[in-house]
């Protein structure tokens, strides 16, 4: 067994596994019962186990990860807005930049949200931060953006979407472009010759997520 094989390794190396931190989560809709030991501790088994960073439900919905990432990013805008005696604008926006924005694009790549919900929630730390600012009160969310001269967190998901693309098509990326991307066959159209089309069925974001982290 995997597991077994696991513990013996660690064992040849003296290598201690923490079995407090591990468990068991079952990605399917159906439950396996099969009782899984690590130095005879049993290991329970979760609707949701923390990967990297990132929370993994059993059926790989991202709503449970965006829920807490928005969570911690409004806690933090909050804080900054406390803790700065100054309200200049620039300032502000520079905390943000570098204390919150990363939160919610902390490997986003894995579950960058598709629901309009998630991506409505994680746009919501950005777009309240904002109308709080100094004078940025009474403009649209698009005008206050335009007005700090930076994107929606949406449009860059979509810039790293292209990012990634790129290095997967061009072999950058420790991932097969075979098993997401297909060229497109239509020749009726003027263009470079690097027109893709997704196929009907793609790995799952587990499989992904494993492929990119090694």
């Amino acid at each position: 067994m995997a597991i077994d094989a696991l513990c013996c390794w660690a064992d040849k190396w003296q290598l201690s596994v923490s079995v407090n931190k591990c468990c068991v989560l079952n990605v399917d809709k159906a439950d396996v019962k099969t009782d899984i030991y690590i130095n005879e501790a049993c290991l329970p088994a979760v609707e949701s186990a923390r990967d990297l960073g990132v929370l993994v439900t059993k059926d790989l919905s991202s709503q449970l990860h965006v829920k807490n990432v928005v969570s911690r990013a409004h806690k933090r805008a909050a804080a900054i807005l406390r803790a700065f005696l100054s309200r200049d604008v620039n300032l502000l926006m520079r905390a943000f930049l570098v204390y919150v924005r990363p939160i919610v694009e902390y490997n986003i790549i894995i579950w960058s949200p598709s629901a309009a919900h998630d991506i409505d929630a994680v746009e919501s730390v950005q777009r309240s931060f904002t109308k709080r600012l100094h004078g940025l009160k009474h403009l649209s969310y698009s005008e206050r953006l335009k007005c700090l001269n930076v994107p929606s967190l949406e449009l860059r998901r979509r810039y790293n979407d292209l990012f990634w693309c790129y290095k997967i098509v061009f072999g950058l990326a420790n991932v097969r472009s075979d098993d997401f991307f297909v060229l497109s066959p239509c020749t009726v159209t003027r263009g470079h010759k690097y027109k893709l089309q997704t196929l009907q069925h793609c790995p799952c974001a587990c499989e992904l997520f494993h492929r990119v982290r090694n």
